[in-house]
C-alpha cells in the first residue's frame, strides 16, 4: 500500500488547485511507540525515524513545508514569507506550492480555502487556541469575507474521550453561552468537551457555515491514529494544504 492510500484526503468543494492532505500513524519507518508515520521531532522519536518520514511525505507535496514549533497559542505566519521554523499556530498562503501544516495527536487541525481557491490557510486548534482566538486570528490574515471560506475538520479527540475540568469549561461558557451545548457532565465534577462543535460555534459566528469533516477520533480509534491522551508517549499526524 502506498504512503497516499494511509492518508486521509479531505470530502469538501474546495477549488481544483486547492490540494489537501490529512496523514494517518499509518505508512512511515518509526517503531513503537511512535509506529509508524511519526511526524513530530520534538516528542522523543529517533531523529533519522522522523528525517525519514518526512522525507516519504515530501514525495506527496511541491515543496517543504513551513513546520511550526506549537505552542497551543493564537500566532499565525504566512508560508510565503518564511522558511524558519516559527513559533506559530497557524499558517496561511497565497503563493503556489507553499505548504501549510499544522501537527496534533488530539487536538483538532482545521483547514481552510476560499471559493475562488486563491488563498489556503491551516490551524492548530486544541482548547487552548479554540479559547483564545486561533481561528479567528487565522481568518483574519486570510482576508477574505467569510462567507466566501470553507474549513475542513480532521481528526480530534471525540467528546465521549476528552474530560476537561470546570475551569475550561467556564472559559467557554463565560464567553460564549452557547458554548454550554459543548459540554456534558462526566464524573466527579468534570465535563465532556467537544472540539468538533466548540469549533463549529466559532466559525458560524465569524460567518462561516460551509464546514466539512469533524467525523474521527482520535483516541478511539488507536489503529489508525496517534492520541496524546490515550498513550501519553506519542507520535504527531499532518494536516497539510497548498495551493497547485
Amino acid at each position: 500500500m502506498s504512503l497516499l492510500e494511509h492518508c486521509i484526503i479531505p470530502d469538501w468543494p474546495a477549488p481544483v488547485n486547492v490540494k489537501a492532505l490529512q496523514t494517518t500513524r499509518r505508512g512511515g519507518i518509526s517503531s513503537a511507540p511512535y509506529d509508524s508515520l511519526n511526524l513530530g521531532d520534538h516528542v522523543g522519536d529517533a531523529p533519522l525515524a522522523v528525517e525519514r518520514n518526512r522525507i516519504l511525505l515530501n514525495t506527496l507535496l511541491p515543496s517543504e513545508p513551513v513546520w511550526l514549533e506549537q505552542v497551543h497559542g493564537t500566532k499565525g505566519v504566512n508560508a510565503d514569507m518564511t522558511d524558519c521554523l516559527p513559533q506559530a499556530d497557524a499558517c496561511i498562503a497565497r503563493h503556489r506550492a507553499a505548504v501549510c501544516v499544522v501537527m496534533t495527536a488530539d487536538c483538532l487541525p482545521i483547514l481552510f480555502c476560499d471559493k475562488q481557491g486563491s488563498v489556503v490557510g491551516a490551524a492548530h486548534a486544541g482548547w487552548k487556541g479554540l479559547a483564545a482566538g486561533i481561528i479567528e486570528t487565522t481568518i483574519r490574515a486570510m482576508e477574505v469575507a467569510p462567507q466566501d471560506l470553507m474549513a475542513w475538520l480532521g481528526p480530534a479527540i471525540s467528546q465521549q474521550a476528552f474530560e476537561v475540568g470546570e475551569e475550561v469549561r467556564a472559559l467557554f461558557v463565560d464567553a460564549n453561552r452557547q458554548a454550554a451545548v459543548a459540554f456534558i457532565p462526566g464524573q466527579h465534577g468534570k465535563w465532556l468537551a467537544d472540539l468538533y462543535r466548540l469549533a463549529y460555534l466559532r466559525l458560524n459566528a465569524l460567518g462561516i457555515t460551509q464546514i466539512y469533516g469533524g467525523n474521527y477520533c482520535t483516541y478511539r480509534e488507536s489503529e489508525k491514529f496517534f492520541s496524546y491522551r490515550r498513550d501519553g508517549v506519542t507520535g504527531r499526524m499532518g494536516a497539510f494544504i497548498w495551493l497547485d
